[in-house]
């Protein structure tokens, strides 16, 4: 029978942190016998003599590979740069020490050629998840992330807001009947949709991704798990926008949020391990491992991550030309921003790969979305290009609670007594979603003044999300 022990517990105890925790873990799910205090101390005796184990049934891989580490030298590694550039920050007083200590990490990468922290940042795997680095001639997997090519799009109707309110039950109708969610979920038969997006060569570049083509075509049009949302809400422009052409007042406004749902999640974790593989870095910046983009693994990534791209941005197309036709109104405007992607941008006089993982691009006059909560308001931004920021900044509020913190500190009672005095309906999502587990948005804009201009304020009315908690698949 399997007892509780986490990755925590065994870090506790002296281990150290990569594949040796993962190993730690998969021995506890196999074992028997032992409680949890045995097989706490099973680990200590392990870490401290590991040669009286070495033919212990079970806990022998665990010897081998903390043997291999214990013989590692400096030179097995690629050597990172001691004395990094400084990256710039935004909002440093309302960002986690675990998020800082992986922007200083990142820095020290050979191939590091810039960095900057938004105000929403917080701890992910590899670069924190509102971290941007810049690179000289590599892509790095998880500075790109899981769900690539994460993305909102926004349309502004020619609805005014008095019709949403005396037509709830219409939009909740719609809503309803246009998205679908959750990991795994996707359409089948005649409820599956056709794009352009399905007919891209890249999708024959290699066996790998080429199988990946039924699933992507199954769960076209659907968004995925997590914070993932399908939501109308008010759109108030404060003062006429004359690049937009849209006249000062509220709108409904449909604003989605989804990537690339398990094609994404794939690609990234198969090209992650080869980089992995093929990039030997240290145990802390394991995470960070690259590809060259001149080699043939480095030109396979970005052809597939830019497919991913394509996906998630065919996705958020369906769902937006769905209810188009439902609501039967004219759309005013239209937004698309994406995230969790690789771009090539010229700095200080020299091509890069920019890197932004969780972080809105904000070039001057590049239109965005930075959304809030469930409950809090929205912002359709304006990028002022800061280049200090790397022309970038923050992809929404940031979490403030891990996911299990919040299911474990957050009560329904709380959550819907926040979502009525807010006059927020809600279809599906969990606690670990509360606005409460969101950092404050105004903190966060105000902190990225000098990087966008606000040129409208989204308010969130009925909100759709995953309704089994689940994460992409």
């Amino acid at each position: 029978m399997k007892t509780q022990i986490n990755g925590t517990d065994i870090i506790e105890l002296g281990y150290p942190e990569g594949k040796i925790i993962g190993i730690a873990l998969k021995i506890n799910n196999k074992r028997n016998g032992f409680t949890r205090d045995e097989m706490i101390a099973n680990y200590k005796n392990v870490l401290e003599a590991p040669e009286n184990f070495i033919d212990d049934k079970v806990f022998s891989p665990l010897v081998i590979a903390l043997i291999e580490k214990a013989n590692e030298k400096p030179e097995d590694f690629i050597a990172l740069n001691q004395n990094p550039n400084a990256y710039s920050a935004y909002g440093l007083d309302h960002i986690e020490d675990g998020a800082r200590k992986q922007m200083e990490v990142a820095m020290k990468l050979p191939v590091t050629v810039a960095g900057a922290l938004m105000p929403d940042a917080h701890q992910g795997y590899g670069l924190p998840i509102g971290g941007v680095l810049a690179t000289k001639n590599a892509i790095i997997p998880y500075g790109v992330g899981v769900d690539i090519g994460c993305r909102m799009a926004l349309s502004v109707y020619d609805i005014p807001e008095n019709f949403y309110l005396e037509n709830e039950a219409k939009f909740k109708r719609e809503l309803i009947a246009h998205s679908k969610f959750g990991a795994g979920h996707g359409f089948h038969g005649q409820y599956k949709s056709n794009h352009a997006v399905l007919e891209n060569d890249a999708f024959n570049m290699n066996p790998f991704v080429k199988n990946l083509k039924d699933k992507a075509w199954s769960q076209l049009g659907s968004s995925g798990g997590g914070n993932h949302f399908v939501e109308f809400g008010i759109m108030e422009f404060a003062k006429d926008d004359a690049v937009l052409n849209i006249p000062k007042g509220k709108y409904v406004a449909l604003l989605t949020h989804s990537g690339s749902r398990g094609m994404g999640a794939t690609i990234a974790g198969h090209y992650t391990k080869i980089a992995k593989d093929v990039c030997k870095l240290p145990e802390v910046a394991r995470n960070l491992a690259y590809l060259d983009m001149n080699s043939q693994l480095g030109q396979e990534y970005w052809i597939a991550m830019n497919l991913a791209g394509d996906y998630a941005s065919a996705c958020h197309e369906i769902i937006h030309n769905k209810m188009e036709k439902a609501l039967g109104a004219s759309i005013l405007a239209k937004v698309e921003n994406h995230h969790n992607f690789a771009w090539k941008e010229i700095w200080n006089g020299e091509e890069v790969i920019v890197h932004r993982k969780g972080a809105t691009p904000a070039g001057k006059g590049v239109m965005g979305i930075i959304p809030g909560s469930m409950t809090a308001p929205g912002f359709l931004v304006r990028g002022k290009g800061e280049e200090n920021a790397i022309n970038s900044a923050s992809h929404g509020a940031g979490r403030q609670m891990s996911r299990t913190q919040a299911i474990k500190t957050i009560t329904q009672t709380e959550m819907q007594t926040i979502l009525k005095d807010y006059g927020v309906t809600l279809i599906g999502a969990g606690l670990d979603e509360a606005p409460m587990a969101y950092k404050d948005i105004n903190l966060v804009m105000e902190a990225q003044q000098d990087l966008v201009d606000v040129v409208a304020k989204f308010t969130p009315k009925m909100v759709r999300m995953a309704d089994d908690g689940s994460r992409e698949d």
